[in-house]
Order: C-alpha cells, then structure tokens, then sequence
C-alpha cells in the first residue's frame, strides 16, 4: 500500500504512454487490426514497444502507395484519401476482416477494435502544416455493438518527425480513453492531451456513435473543444451535425452574422437576408459558392457567468431549424473572426452587424493587447474583400442611427471616415422597419414571465418549437395558458 503523508493532496495522475498500451495489451480480451497513413506507423509502435503486444494487435499496416490504398479501401468519388470518408472505409474493412478471420465461437469473450488514421504531416516547403483523420471503431461487451469515435486534427509542430511522434501519443490516448474511460466522454476529450500540449495539435471536430454513447450530444462534445482551448472553433450544419469547418469554408464567399440568438428574432432574420441579397449582387460573388454564416462567440455564451450547456443547445436547434450554419467561436474580436475565416478561402467575404457592433469595432479598448494597437487589428479586419453591411438602430425618440449619423471615439472619426469613404462600410437601407424595436433579451425575459405577444417577434414556426421542447425554460402549459 502506498504511504501517504500529512499535507498529501489529491490530483489526476496521468498514467504514462508504456501503461496506457500494457493495460491494453495485458487485456486478454481486447484485439484489433492498426492501419495508419501517412505519418509512419507511431500508434501501433508504442503498443509494440510496451510488450506483450502479441495478445492485442491482430495486425498493423500502412497502405502508403495510393493503387494498393485504392485496391484495398476503395477509390473516393473525389479522389482524395485524407478524409473522413476513407478514414470511415478503413476502419469498416479492418473490422470486417477481424471478425471474418477470427470466429466467435472460439472467441466468445473478444472484443474487436480498429484502429486508423490518414494523415498529411508538413510539406518540405513548410507552407502547409498537415492535417489527418483519426479513429477507433470498437466493442466494450462482444455482445454489443460497435462504437466509434473520430475526430479531426491540425499540426501545428513545424517538423515532420514531431508531428509523427505527436500522432503517436494521440493515437495512444484515443485508444485508451476509447476502452477505459468513455462513461465520461467530457473527460475523454481532455485525456487526449495527455502528454501532449496544445501548441502541438488542434483537435477542431469530433464524434461519437454507438451503443455506449446513445445519449451524447455531438454539440456538446464539440462546445467542450472550444471550452478546452483544444480549437477556436466549431461548425454544425442545419442538419445539426458536427461538420468540418474547412469543408464548409474552402474557397467560398462568406458572409457572416454574428449575435446571442437567444432567441433568433425577426430583426436577426431580416438583417440576414436584406445584407444577403446585397453581398451576392457584389463583383466576385458568386452565388452558388456563397456560405453564410450564424456565428456565436464563447464570451456571448459566458454572458452570464459559467456556460449554460442546454442555453447554448436551445440556440443551436433554432438556428439548424431554419436551415442556417451555426458556428461556435473563441474570436471575441470580429478581426480574429475574418483571420479565421482567410485560413480557408481568399473570396469576398462579408460581415452584416448592428450599429452597435460598428461603434465597439472602433473602441480602442479591445486591441490594446496588440503591439500595433486598432491599426494593426484593422489591417487583418478590412482587408482587400471585405465588407460591412451594417443595420441601422432605432433611437428611443424614433430616429434612426446609420452609417452616416453614427458617433464614434474623436480620436477615431478620421479612421472611420476612411473605411466609409472607401466603401468597406455600406448600409442596409431596404430593411424591414417594424421589426426594427425587436431585441432577444425583450423577447426572453417576456418568455420567462409567461408574456402573451412574443410569438410575433420571431421567425414563422420558431415559437411553436420553443413551445414543444421547452426551450429557454420555456413551459408549454404555462405559455398556452399565459400564465
């Protein structure tokens, strides 16, 4: 027994890389197949160097060469093979092999696995840093079915040997936290870093299927990968399912609204369609390659101190149900917002915003960090294709504050002057006006008092489903009864 000592605390002790992979091997039960792509072969290795490997891995390969990839896993439609697509190919064929070539009625206790991953580390040129797609498909009772978890990585180490050994320790993890500790997925996400720091590897998408993960949010997993730190964003599409940021955003015309949408009102609605039907009337838009954006920042979702994790699901299902793509942020500046968005197209972007919005870009406060102060900040925000389409505010007497009339800091009149001047600032003029005295937070704190009216501040269809489920403590006997 080990001693312990007054004054002793308590801690997490992270178990070291050798026993993560011996507490595996040593597990009679636990067998599979490794097939990795593209950075060595630094998963199954670190299982072969703990021994006692023999009991474990069934086997572990590397297709390198594309035509035996292709003649093994198939050819993609669109011909590539870092992708989620092959990833999920792989791992389906390893398992099938498995349980062809090992029967269960002479292994009635085993419990199969696949392991892959196919990846790009950084080119010689050092320009791209690589990306990859990592998963596990695996049983935890042989006779359940399979679960799988699959995420997506980018490197951020600079040498091509640092990004192997760094899949390695991932790998490692993945396949640990998969068997030993998926009852706490949230704890999960966090022992993936083990032994590894997040200047090393971003983890920016992830999910989880199967039997033991049935009542996981892949919503929630993602929240906690910018809660983490682990990536600085997240993407759900309208169908409400974790989705690639890159794939959405590779080379399109972007525009973006930004806002707390709780909940989404008509007001959100009409600045997103009246700025949208300006930006694709724009030169170098095309309207089949335009992405738009609902962005919420992380800040906004800690509006009220700690993250209300059903709040933020209640945004996202209002959103995905009017068929809009929901990004989750750590950008509280709009300028880190656009510095993402151009890792992934060089396109026309634009950003629609309240006037309120406008007059904070211009506070000098929030860039003070920044060694080259708001002109730094405004050289990555207005950019060569970027606009703004700002919507105008109603004033408590009835008249309108717009891009004309709108009062910035003295010392920034000139600055704002120039970006007006110079067209990067344009005002949405055919807007909808009864909609313009509609705020969530009236619409909200009307909900929570049992209000009668604030159906009609939102988007057609979105009371009824904040009445059906209950969302934002919405209670649907108390509302229909106007209580």
């Amino acid at each position: 027994m080990e001693i312990t000592l007054k004054g002793d605390k308590d801690f997490d002790e992270i178990p070291s890389l050798r026993t993560k992979c011996l507490r595996i091997n040593l597990n009679e039960n636990i067998y599979g197949t490794f097939a990795e792509i593209g950075a060595g072969q630094e998963t199954v290795r670190q299982f072969f160097r703990a021994g006692g490997g023999s009991g474990t891995i069934a086997k572990a390969m590397s297709a390198y060469d594309k035509a035996f990839s292709d003649a093994i896993y198939g050819i993609e439609d669109d011909k590539r093979y870092v992708t989620e697509a092959r990833l999920r190919k792989m791992l389906d064929h390893e398992v099938n092999l498995v349980e062809e070539r090992i029967l269960r009625e002479a292994h009635p206790h085993k419990m199969f696995f696949a392991y892959a991953n196919t990846v790009a580390t950084i080119d010689f040129a050092k320009k791209y840093k690589g990306h990859g797609w990592v998963g596990i498909k695996y049983q935890v009772d042989p006779d359940q079915g399979y679960n799988e978890i699959v995420l997506h990585l980018r490197f951020k180490e600079t040498d091509a040997r640092l990004q192997q050994e760094t899949l390695g320790v991932l790998g490692t993890n993945l396949i640990y936290g998969a068997f030993y500790k998926y009852n706490e997925p949230k704890k999960l996400l966090r022992y993936l870093y083990d032994h590894l720091d997040k200047d090393q590897i971003e983890i920016d998408t992830i999910n989880f299927t199967g039997p033991v993960f049935e009542d996981i949010d892949n919503r929630l997993m993602s929240l906690q990968l910018v809660k983490n730190g682990m990536t600085d964003a997240v993407m759900f599409a309208p169908d409400g399912n974790n989705v690639l940021p890159a794939r959405v955003l590779y080379k399109k015309n972007l525009l973006a609204l930004r806002g707390s949408f709780r909940p989404v009102t008509k007001v959100n609605m009409d600045m997103y369609k009246k700025s949208y039907e300006m930006f694709i009337k724009e030169n170098k838009v095309d309207i089949d390659n335009t992405q738009v954006i609902f962005e919420i920042t992380l800040s906004n979702l800690r509006a009220e101190g700690e993250i209300d994790e059903q709040d933020f699901m209640d945004r996202a299902k209002l959103l995905c149900s009017l068929g809009q793509t929901v990004l989750i942020s750590n950008f509280q500046e709009y300028y880190k917002l656009v510095e993402y968005f151009s890792q992934y197209t060089r396109a026309r972007m634009g950003l629609a915003m309240g006037v309120n919005n406008l007059v904070d870009i211009f506070d000098e406060k929030y860039y003070r960090h920044l060694s080259g102060g708001i002109l730094e900040a405004f050289g990555k925000l207005f950019y060569k294709d970027l606009r703004v389409y700002l919507y105008p505010m109603k004033n408590e007497d009835g008249s309108l504050t717009d891009s004309e009339n709108l009062k910035v800091h003295p010392r920034m009149k000139e600055l704002y002057k120039f970006f007006k001047y110079n067209g990067k600032v344009v005002d949405i003029t055919d807007y909808d006006e009864s909609t313009l005295s509609i705020f969530s937070r009236t619409v909200l704190k009307m909900i929570a008092k049992g209000d009668d009216g604030w159906e009609n501040m939102l988007p057609e269809g979105v009371s009824n489903l904040i009445k059906e489920k209950s969302l934002f403590g919405c209670e649907t006997e108390q509302v229909y009864l106007g209580k």
